[in-house]
């Protein structure tokens, strides 16, 4: 009677064992594929001075982090970018996100109502990190974002590639 437990128990640890070593395995595996590397965006809105509703403080920037409040929900997310890249600008670099027509939507409602605010970015590609809060001086009607983030060059491709291989996997999904 007891022979029979003894092995259950010996199976139930080898396959909880075998899940441990395959899952972390398939994760770094994905890692490794640039064709697979995925990244979670999310736009968050500066909080107004003296707001009652609940939202946090975020850094932004490493070297010397500016603590700016932020709303805790995102307006905007990778769900809402059709295409992404990184641009050439006056001797460096930039992140543009084009929007799809409901991001457009809410950037340009955010930008109406709150003219000279930052947007927070927020990024998880793999590592999570705010990446930037850019002021936005004017309305934003085109979906277009573009935004200098506290990044080296390789972490800003890795972004936008996890940005694009998402919005191809999304496009995929949606034609069935």
């Amino acid at each position: 009677m007891k022979s029979g437990s003894v092995s259950f128990n010996t199976y139930l640890c080898a396959l909880a064992l075998a899940a441990v070593v395959c899952g972390c395995h398939t994760e770094k595996a994905n890692e490794k594929n640039p064709k697979k590397q995925l990244t979670l965006l999310r736009l968050h809105t500066e909080s107004a001075a003296g707001r009652t509703s609940p939202g946090i403080e975020v850094p932004i920037y490493r070297a010397r982090p500016t603590m700016v409040p932020i709303d805790r929900d995102a307006f905007v997310t990778e769900a809402n970018v059709v295409a992404a890249a990184v641009l050439e600008q006056q001797g460096s670099f930039a992140i543009e996100l084009q929007l799809d027509r409901q991001g457009t939507w809410l950037l340009e409602k955010f930008t109406v109502t709150n003219p000279g605010r930052r947007i927070a970015v927020f990024c998880s590609f793999p590592e999570d990190r705010w990446v930037a809060a850019p002021i936005v001086p004017k309305v934003i009607s085109t979906g277009r974002l573009v935004f200098t983030p506290d990044a080296t060059r390789e972490e800003a491709e890795r972004i936008v590639r996890g940005l694009n291989n998402m919005s191809r996997k999304k496009k995929t999904s949606s034609n069935f």
